[in-house]
C-alpha cells in the first residue's frame, strides 16, 4: 500500500477488525477511529464495550450507536439494541481492544518509541512529538492514555501511514509496564527518572526503578535505552537493560559522562535558554517551558531523536513551538479591577520531586508591584507510610524558594502546614473545595499563584474558582473633545 492510499484507507475496514479481534460481523462497515467512552464517540468510530468492576460498557452500546458510531464491539447483545445493528461480536472485549492494537502495531512501518517515568513522562512524550514530526508524520498517544485501556486504544487509533509512533506507559503497580511494552514493541524507549512515586504499592525506590525497568521486556537487542544519568538508579536500570539484551545506553543529565549533557540553561520567568552536547553535537536552543526539569528532559527527547535519525538541529528548533499543558504547567494572567495576577496550573499530579520542581518554577516567577509567590497544595497521595514525612519535608523547599504564603488541603497537607514558619501560613482546609474561599479572597493583584496536588486530591476547582475572577480590561472613556 502506497503512503497515499495509507492516508486515504479506512482506519479499519470491517473484515480487518474483525481479523484482529477473532470476532464475528453482523454487518460490514468501515470506522476512521476506536471509542471506549459513548460520551466521547465521533461518528463514524469504532465503540468497544469494555467491562470493568463499576460499570459495562455494554450498556452504553445504544447511546454510542445514537452518536454515530460505525460499528460496537460486544461480547453480548444487549436487549435494548436494534435488530440489525453493526457490531462485531466477540467473546471479551477488553482481549479484543488488545487484538486491534497489535494489529495496528504489525502493520505500522513506523519507528515506534516509548515513555515511562516517575515525573516527566507526559512532557517528553509531547516533546518527541514535535522533535519527530518535524521530519516526518508522528503519531503519539493522547493525553494520559497510558494504562491498560489507553496503550491498546492509542495503539488502535494510529494512522497506517506514520513514520514515528511515541508511546506514554504508566503504572502504579509491578507488571503493569511490561505487558505495555510488548504491545507497542519500541526501538527506543526513555526513561525520564525514578522518584518515591507510587510507594504505598512498593517496598522502596528501587523496587520502583524495577518496574519502570518493565519497559525493556518489549524491546530487542536492536534497542535503544535512554536513561536519567543524574538519577541514582541509572546503574539499576542499565543493568535490567543489559538483561534484556539492549546493547545501546545513552545517558542524559548534567553528569560528566552523559552522552546527552547539559551545558548551559539560563532560566527565565517563562522559558529556558539551553545549551546542550548530544551525541557530539553542539546545539542551542529555546524551551516556552520554565525550570530545569523541562530543560533535562529535553536533553531526552533530542538525544532519541537523533537516535532515530533526525537532524539535531531541527529536532531542536521544534522544540520551541512546545506549550505548557492544562494542569501541567499551563499559565494563565487574570485580570482584576486593580490589575492582574497569574496562575500556574499544576493541578493534575504530584510527588516529592514534582512539587520541588514547581516550586523551582515559581521562584522563578516575577511577581508585580506588591505581589507575592503564592502556593495552593493539595495531597500527594500513594506515598505509603512515608506520606506525612514526605509533606512535612517540602517546608524546607518553600523557603528556598521565596514563597510567601503557602495554603494547603488534605490530611496529609496538614503535616506541611505545622512544618511551616508562621509567616508563610496560609489556610489549611480539610478538602480542596473548603479552601476555594480563603484562597479567592486573598489573592490580588501582582501574585502568582501556583496550584498543585494529585489527581484525587481535586485542585483543579481552585484553578476554575480563580480564572473565575478574570475580568476584561475597563475600557477608558472617550475624552469630550473627541480626542
Amino acid at each position: 500500500m502506497t503512503p497515499a492510499s495509507a492516508a486515504t484507507a479506512p482506519l479499519w475496514p470491517a473484515h480487518e477488525a474483525a481479523t484482529a479481534t477473532g470476532g464475528r460481523l453482523t454487518h460490514a462497515w468501515d470506522a476512521n477511529g476506536v471509542s471506549i467512552d459513548s460520551r466521547t464517540v465521533k461518528p463514524g468510530e469504532l465503540f468497544v464495550a469494555l467491562q470493568g468492576p463499576n460499570f459495562d460498557g455494554h450498556d452504553f452500546i445504544p447511546a454510542a450507536l445514537a452518536a454515530g458510531a460505525a460499528a460496537a464491539v460486544a461480547a453480548r447483545v444487549p436487549e435494548v439494541v436494534p435488530a440489525g445493528a453493526p457490531l462485531l461480536m466477540v467473546a471479551d472485549t477488553m482481549t479484543a481492544l488488545e487484538g486491534l492494537g497489535r494489529a495496528a502495531r504489525r502493520r505500522s512501518a513506523a519507528v515506534f518509541l516509548a515513555v515511562t517515568g516517575s515525573v516527566g513522562k507526559t512532557g517528553t512524550k509531547e516533546m518527541l512529538r514535535l522533535a519527530l514530526g518535524a521530519h516526518g508524520k508522528t503519531y503519539a498517544s493522547l493525553g494520559n492514555l497510558n494504562n491498560q485501556w489507553g496503550v491498546p486504544l492509542a495503539l488502535a487509533n494510529m494512522p497506517r501511514d506514520c513514520a514515528f509512533g511515541v508511546f506514554e506507559l504508566g503504572m502504579n503497580h509491578a507488571g503493569e509496564i511490561g505487558p505495555l511494552s510488548r504491545q507497542v514493541q519500541p526501538v527506543l524507549s526513555v526513561i525520564t527518572t525514578v522518584e518515591p512515586a507510587h510507594l504505598e504499592f512498593f517496598e522502596s525506590v528501587e523496587a520502583i526503578a524495577d518496574a519502570k525497568a518493565e519497559i525493556f521486556e518489549g524491546m530487542n537487542a536492536d534497542g535503544i535505552a535512554v536513561l536519567n544519568r543524574d538519577n541514582p538508579h541509572f546503574h539499576r536500570l542499565t543493568q535490567r537493560a543489559a538483561a534484556q539484551g539492549i546493547g545501546r545506553i545513552i545517558g542524559f543529565g548534567r553528569h560528566a559522562e552523559a552522552q546527552a549533557r547539559l551545558v548551559d540553561c539560563t532560566l527565565q520567568p517563562a522559558a529556558s535558554q539551553i545549551t546542550a552536547e548530544i551525541l557530539g553535537e553542539t546545539v542551542s536552543y529555546r524551551l516556552q517551558m520554565p525550570g530545569a526539569h523541562w530543560a533535562l528532559n529535553s536533553l531526552a527527547a533530542l538525544a532519541a531523536a537523533k537516535s532515530v535519525g533526525v537532524a539535531l538541529g531541527v529536532a531542536a528548533a521544534a522544540l520551541d513551538q512546545l506549550q505548557p499543558l492544562k494542569g501541567r504547567g499551563q499559565r494563565v494572567k487574570i485580570g482584576l479591577a486593580a490589575g492582574s495576577f497569574e496562575i500556574i496550573d499544576e493541578s493534575y499530579n504530584a510527588s516529592p520531586a514534582a512539587m520541588r520542581a514547581a516550586f523551582q518554577v515559581l521562584a522563578q516567577a516575577k511577581p508585580g508591584p506588591g505581589g507575592r509567590r503564592i502556593a495552593v497544595l493539595g495531597d500527594m497521595r500513594e506515598l505509603g507510610e512515608t506520606a506525612r514525612l514526605l509533606h512535612a519535608d517540602l517546608a524546607t523547599d518553600l523557603k528556598s524558594s521565596r514563597v510567601d504564603l503557602v495554603f494547603t488541603a488534605g490530611p496529609l497537607m496538614e503535616w506541611l502546614h505545622a512544618a511551616l514558619p508562621d509567616a508563610m501560613r496560609g489556610r489549611h482546609a480539610n478538602d480542596s473545595q473548603s479552601l476555594v474561599p480563603p484562597v479567592v479572597d486573598a489573592v490580588h493583584a501582582g501574585d502568582v499563584v501556583l496550584v498543585k496536588g494529585s489527581l484525587g486530591s481535586r485542585m483543579a476547582p481552585i484553578v476554575d474558582a480563580l480564572r473565575a475572577l478574570d475580568r476584561p480590561a475597563a475600557t477608558l472613556p472617550r475624552a469630550a473633545n473627541g480626542n
